[in-house]
Protein backbone atom coordinates (compact mmCIF):
# COMPACT_ATOMS: atom_id res chain seq x y z
CA UNK A 1 0.00 0.00 0.00
CA UNK A 2 1.49 3.36 -0.94
CA UNK A 3 1.93 6.14 1.62
CA UNK A 4 -0.88 8.30 0.20
CA UNK A 5 -3.42 5.48 0.42
CA UNK A 6 -2.24 4.62 3.93
CA UNK A 7 -2.67 8.25 5.03
CA UNK A 8 -6.13 8.74 3.54
CA UNK A 9 -7.25 5.41 5.03
CA UNK A 10 -6.01 6.46 8.47
CA UNK A 11 -7.67 9.88 8.22
CA UNK A 12 -10.95 8.42 6.91
CA UNK A 13 -11.07 5.83 9.70
CA UNK A 14 -10.84 8.61 12.28
CA UNK A 15 -13.33 10.87 10.50
CA UNK A 16 -15.90 8.23 9.52
CA UNK A 17 -17.91 8.37 12.80
CA UNK A 18 -18.34 12.13 12.41
CA UNK A 19 -19.40 11.77 8.79
CA UNK A 20 -21.79 8.93 9.66
CA UNK A 21 -23.37 11.02 12.42
CA UNK A 22 -23.80 13.98 10.08
CA UNK A 23 -25.33 11.89 7.28
CA UNK A 24 -27.58 10.06 9.76
CA UNK A 25 -28.86 13.40 11.07
CA UNK A 26 -30.27 14.11 7.61
CA UNK A 27 -30.90 10.70 6.01
CA UNK A 28 -33.34 8.53 7.97
CA UNK A 29 -33.15 5.41 5.78
CA UNK A 30 -30.15 3.35 6.88
CA UNK A 31 -29.62 1.72 3.48
CA UNK A 32 -29.52 5.09 1.76
CA UNK A 33 -27.26 6.43 4.52
CA UNK A 34 -24.83 3.56 3.99
CA UNK A 35 -24.86 4.18 0.23
CA UNK A 36 -24.11 7.86 0.80
CA UNK A 37 -21.28 7.02 3.20
CA UNK A 38 -19.74 4.79 0.54
CA UNK A 39 -20.06 7.61 -2.00
CA UNK A 40 -18.36 10.00 0.41
CA UNK A 41 -15.53 7.52 1.05
CA UNK A 42 -14.93 7.16 -2.69
CA UNK A 43 -15.06 10.93 -3.17
CA UNK A 44 -12.52 11.38 -0.35
CA UNK A 45 -10.18 8.90 -2.02
CA UNK A 46 -10.59 10.54 -5.41
CA UNK A 47 -10.06 14.09 -4.14
CA UNK A 48 -7.47 13.51 -1.42
CA UNK A 49 -4.77 15.09 -3.61
CA UNK A 50 -6.63 18.41 -3.23
CA UNK A 51 -6.74 18.19 0.59
CA UNK A 52 -4.65 20.86 2.33
CA UNK A 53 -2.92 19.00 5.18
CA UNK A 54 -2.45 22.23 7.11
CA UNK A 55 -6.21 22.28 7.74
CA UNK A 56 -8.31 19.87 9.85
CA UNK A 57 -9.42 16.75 8.00
CA UNK A 58 -12.89 16.26 9.55
CA UNK A 59 -14.34 19.60 8.39
CA UNK A 60 -12.97 18.93 4.90
CA UNK A 61 -14.65 15.51 4.79
CA UNK A 62 -17.87 16.93 6.24
CA UNK A 63 -17.81 19.41 3.35
CA UNK A 64 -17.65 16.54 0.87
CA UNK A 65 -20.47 14.79 2.72
CA UNK A 66 -22.51 18.01 2.74
CA UNK A 67 -22.33 18.18 -1.05
CA UNK A 68 -23.31 14.51 -1.42
CA UNK A 69 -26.22 14.94 1.00
CA UNK A 70 -27.33 18.05 -0.91
CA UNK A 71 -27.36 16.09 -4.15
CA UNK A 72 -29.29 13.28 -2.45
CA UNK A 73 -31.86 15.73 -1.04
CA UNK A 74 -32.37 17.42 -4.42
CA UNK A 75 -33.02 14.02 -6.01
CA UNK A 76 -35.69 13.25 -3.39
CA UNK A 77 -37.61 16.51 -3.11
CA UNK A 78 -40.84 14.58 -2.73
CA UNK A 79 -39.58 12.92 0.46
CA UNK A 80 -41.62 13.41 3.62
CA UNK A 81 -38.88 15.32 5.46
CA UNK A 82 -36.54 17.53 3.48
CA UNK A 83 -33.94 19.92 4.82
CA UNK A 84 -33.13 23.12 3.03
CA UNK A 85 -29.52 23.91 2.19
CA UNK A 86 -29.16 26.29 5.16
CA UNK A 87 -30.16 23.54 7.60
CA UNK A 88 -27.71 21.11 6.00
CA UNK A 89 -24.97 23.77 6.23
CA UNK A 90 -25.68 24.30 9.92
CA UNK A 91 -25.66 20.56 10.60
CA UNK A 92 -22.38 20.16 8.74
CA UNK A 93 -20.78 22.99 10.71
CA UNK A 94 -22.01 21.53 13.99
CA UNK A 95 -20.67 18.05 13.24
CA UNK A 96 -17.35 19.42 12.01
CA UNK A 97 -16.91 21.26 15.34
CA UNK A 98 -17.41 18.18 17.54
CA UNK A 99 -14.13 16.93 19.04
CA UNK A 100 -13.03 13.58 17.64
CA UNK A 101 -12.99 12.04 21.13
CA UNK A 102 -16.76 12.46 21.39
CA UNK A 103 -17.25 10.03 18.52
CA UNK A 104 -16.01 7.23 20.76
CA UNK A 105 -19.44 7.44 22.44
CA UNK A 106 -21.06 6.53 19.13
CA UNK A 107 -18.82 3.51 18.79
CA UNK A 108 -19.57 2.54 22.37
CA UNK A 109 -23.31 2.95 21.73
CA UNK A 110 -23.11 0.42 18.89
CA UNK A 111 -21.28 -1.99 21.19
CA UNK A 112 -23.90 -1.52 23.93
CA UNK A 113 -26.78 -1.99 21.49
CA UNK A 114 -25.29 -5.31 20.46
CA UNK A 115 -25.37 -6.41 24.11
CA UNK A 116 -29.12 -5.80 24.49
CA UNK A 117 -31.45 -8.77 24.59
CA UNK A 118 -33.68 -9.35 21.57
CA UNK A 119 -36.84 -7.61 22.87
CA UNK A 120 -35.00 -4.45 23.95
CA UNK A 121 -33.11 -4.26 20.64
CA UNK A 122 -36.37 -4.77 18.74
CA UNK A 123 -37.99 -1.87 20.62
CA UNK A 124 -34.99 0.36 19.80
CA UNK A 125 -35.11 -0.59 16.13
CA UNK A 126 -38.83 0.07 15.88
CA UNK A 127 -38.50 3.43 17.64
CA UNK A 128 -35.27 4.80 16.18
CA UNK A 129 -34.64 2.94 12.92
CA UNK A 130 -38.27 2.77 11.79
CA UNK A 131 -39.21 6.08 13.50
CA UNK A 132 -42.35 4.65 15.09
CA UNK A 133 -43.98 6.19 18.15
CA UNK A 134 -44.88 4.01 21.17
CA UNK A 135 -48.54 3.94 20.12
CA UNK A 136 -47.56 2.46 16.75
CA UNK A 137 -45.08 0.03 18.31
CA UNK A 138 -47.53 -1.31 20.92
CA UNK A 139 -49.67 -3.51 18.64
CA UNK A 140 -46.56 -4.86 16.91
CA UNK A 141 -45.08 -6.18 20.15
CA UNK A 142 -48.25 -6.96 22.12
CA UNK A 143 -47.83 -4.20 24.69
CA UNK A 144 -49.66 -1.01 25.59
CA UNK A 145 -48.26 2.30 24.40
CA UNK A 146 -47.50 3.29 28.00
CA UNK A 147 -45.63 0.03 28.60
CA UNK A 148 -43.62 0.56 25.40
CA UNK A 149 -42.72 4.11 26.47
CA UNK A 150 -41.58 2.89 29.91
CA UNK A 151 -39.62 -0.01 28.39
CA UNK A 152 -37.86 2.38 25.99
CA UNK A 153 -36.94 4.64 28.91
CA UNK A 154 -35.43 1.64 30.75
CA UNK A 155 -33.49 0.65 27.61
CA UNK A 156 -32.16 4.21 27.20
CA UNK A 157 -31.08 4.18 30.87
CA UNK A 158 -29.28 0.85 30.39
CA UNK A 159 -27.56 2.13 27.24
CA UNK A 160 -26.44 5.29 29.06
CA UNK A 161 -25.03 3.21 31.93
CA UNK A 162 -23.27 0.87 29.49
CA UNK A 163 -21.66 3.78 27.63
CA UNK A 164 -20.54 5.43 30.86
CA UNK A 165 -18.89 2.21 32.10
CA UNK A 166 -16.25 2.72 29.41
CA UNK A 167 -13.31 4.54 31.04
CA UNK A 168 -13.07 8.13 29.90
CA UNK A 169 -16.66 8.38 28.62
CA UNK A 170 -18.47 9.20 31.87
Amino acid sequence: MDQRLRQVTREWTLAQPAVAAFVTSVVRDFRERDDLLQEVAVAVLESYDRYDESRPFVPWVIGIARHRVGTWLRSRRRARVCFDSAAVEQLAAAFAAIPADDYRRLDRLAECLALLEHKARELCELRYRDDLKPAAIAPLVGMTANTVAKALQRVRDRLRECIEREPGLA
